[in-house]
């Protein structure tokens, strides 16, 4: 799970022997800025799913309604489907005019 450090965030006394996984974002936000560190950790693509997660939970509900394991995967193909359908209904065609 990546957790951006807050923005007065400091190295640990041991960043320069033993750096964390907490340090290594710091030195790479140092380096390359937070969107470069957002970029460079996958934090977008885990905002872009719990987006989805979201979306699923409103849409679809919180849990699956189904009791055995083929009857789940069937639901939540079905969900998937329907999901993928409401997107693209939102989804503009751009048409070249000129």
């Amino acid at each position: 799970m990546i957790v951006p450090p807050r923005a007065n965030a400091v190295p640990s006394e041991t960043a320069e022997t033993a750096p964390t996984q907490r340090d290594c974002h710091l030195q790479c936000i140092a380096e390359r800025g937070r969107m470069g560190w957002q970029r460079a950790s996958g934090y977008n693509d885990r905002a872009l799913i719990e987006a989805d997660i979201s979306r699923w939970k409103r849409v679809i509900g919180d849990g699956l309604r189904s009791q055995t394991d083929e009857r789940q995967a069937t639901e939540v193909a079905i969900a998937a489907n329907v999901l993928n359908r409401m997107l693209k209904l939102g989804c503009p065609k751009y048409v070249r005019v000129a």
